[in-house]
């Protein structure tokens, strides 16, 4: 819905108001380092993503070029929630299952340590707006053999190499398809095998962590 209609979302009540308002103090805090970059900026001598922004957007005379405060306040919000917030999330679900699954921990862990990997039928009629439904693709029992269970095997073929799934698109698909997908992929590949091959996850003596979730901007 709020993809669809956003400006209707802040007249409707419910939990998504205190998500708007959250929004909002990062807004407002973003805004903040902007000004203070503006103030001190040295064209020729850019230091982040925001002083680069701002020296494109001074040499920028087109005012639709898109180089504006309001796009600069968005683009670097983007990389909080949609570059940081997250990757941090998966790997914290991964690890996570790592310690209610110790018996696929081990078997990430050997394939870390022993096996080599190299890195590098509907007509839709023109005009017409889709909006991916990633749930029912990702639980969709004619795609998976057990979808609503945690079972790394769906990726793996009979060699137990990594097969690609057309079914699995957690990063949404279309034109709205995250552009981080690439180095998402990459932050957790390197972090979760990091942390694997150097140590095993379980919870305290007694305990059991919850896999229950609250839905928010990520799960």
């Amino acid at each position: 819905l709020y993809n669809t209609l956003p400006w209707l979302m802040k007249w409707l009540p419910g939990p998504h108001k205190r998500i708007l308002a959250l929004t909002q103090n990062i807004i407002d805090f973003v805004e903040i380092k902007i000004k203070e970059h503006r103030e001190n900026l040295n064209p020729s001598s850019p230091r982040d993503y925001i002083d680069s922004f701002l020296i494109e957007m001074g040499e920028k005379e087109d005012k639709d070029s898109g180089f504006d405060l309001k796009n600069l306040c968005f683009c670097t919000l983007d990389l909080f929630g949609a570059g940081t917030e997250t990757t941090t999330t998966t790997l914290y679900w991964g690890l996570l299952y790592m310690i209610y699954y110790p018996h696929i921990q081990e078997r990430v862990q050997a394939e870390i340590d022993t096996v080599d990997t190299t890195v590098n039928e509907y007509i839709i009629p023109k005009g017409t707006i889709i909006i991916p439904m990633l749930h029912s693709v990702l639980h969709d029992e004619s795609m998976w053999e057990t979808p609503h269970s945690f079972n790394p095997q769906h990726f793996l073929d009979e060699d137990g190499k990594f097969r690609k799934r057309e079914a699995f698109l957690p990063f949404s698909a279309g034109k709205r398809v995250c552009l981080g997908e690439q180095l998402a992929r990459m932050e957790l590949f390197l972090f979760f095998t990091s942390l694997l091959q150097r140590f095993s996850f379980s919870a305290p003596a007694g305990e059991q962590p919850s896999l229950e979730f609250k839905l928010g901007a990520t799960r």
